[in-house]
């Protein structure tokens, strides 16, 4: 694949490797399928390279070393740590990572079949992610905000996908409630806040790990609370904040709106895929399609 006019390959990254960390340059190199802001090589069993893709700052990858081997042992699902710093130079520009291999199938060409076993699986991840954030942690962005302040996006989704047998109204009143909703008053937690079907794995039908954590930011656990819906099946959600048991009615109000915006998304990826436009993500425009189902029904 090309990147900034350069084209990625097993050979280029074993070059990297020998140039900077020539321990690991012999050990097998796969492509791994998918990726947006980065791609992924496999290094052997254990661990991962990743390489800049779409993001042009390295700001997610250096956010991801500062912060997740402080996240991780404490945190009962794996989630990818960093091992060795890549930098830039002459053979590739951008800056890149050799982590920690989380196994799994990326559930988005995956299934969930153990609902409530994921359930209480996400439950007790987030509830161990969203402890208080030291003060230095990352801000919300983009990522974070209050559903008001994400109007101009929600509506560029809604006006792009194609929505079939859903109707507009019923979207447009679960945002609007989110809109109406209470901004978070808590204290600044840990939020992954991209949790979506790519950035999950599972194993034996449920659950197995947490991965892409460029959108990491201390703020309002809602961002998260939204994938009770975008990642569990039908009658997951009830049994996910059950146990999580501590989301108040406005977190819930905005999580809902804030998954109806996740799942347009996805919708539109799917149909960007289907048209084979770059950038598109085929599988991606079911799991969107499935979850705005869940959301709007409540389940």
């Amino acid at each position: 694949m090309i990147e900034s006019g350069i084209e990625v390959s097993e050979g280029l990254v074993r070059a990297l490797l020998r140039e900077q960390h020539p321990d690991l340059a012999e050990l097998s190199i796969r492509e791994v399928a998918g990726g947006w802001g980065n791609q992924m090589w496999r290094l052997g069993e254990e661990l991962a390279v990743r390489m800049q893709r779409m993001d042009n700052s390295s700001d997610l990858q250096l956010k991801e070393r500062r912060w997740l081997p402080l996240l991780a042992s404490r945190l009962p699902l794996p989630i990818p740590t960093p091992v060795r710093d890549g930098a830039p130079s002459e053979r590739f520009p951008k800056i890149w990572t050799v982590m920690t291999w989380v196994d799994g199938t990326p559930l988005d060409h995956g299934s969930i079949t153990r609902t409530d076993h994921a359930a209480d699986t996400l439950a007790a991840f987030l509830k161990a992610l969203h402890a208080q954030a030291p003060a230095d942690a990352p801000d919300a962005s983009d990522f974070g905000a209050h559903p008001r302040d994400c109007t101009d996006g929600f509506e560029h989704f809604l006006q792009a996908v194609d929505l079939d047998h859903v109707g507009e109204d019923a979207i447009r009143a679960v945002w609007d409630d989110a809109v109406a909703a209470p901004q978070w008053e808590g204290p600044r937690v840990w939020v992954h806040g991209d949790l979506h079907p790519a950035n999950v794995v599972v194993a034996d039908g449920t659950l197995a790990g947490v991965v892409d954590f460029g959108a990491l930011f201390a703020g309002d656990p809602a961002w998260d609370l939204a994938a009770a819906w975008l990642l569990l099946p039908a009658g997951g959600a009830s049994r996910f904040f059950d146990r999580y048991a501590q989301a108040d009615e406005a977190a819930v109000r905005r999580a809902r709106g804030l998954a109806v915006m996740k799942s347009l998304f996805l919708m539109l990826m799917g149909q960007n895929g289907d048209r084979g436009l770059p950038g598109g993500k085929p599988e991606w425009g079911p799991a969107g399609r499935s979850a705005l189902d869940r959301v709007l029904k409540g389940v």
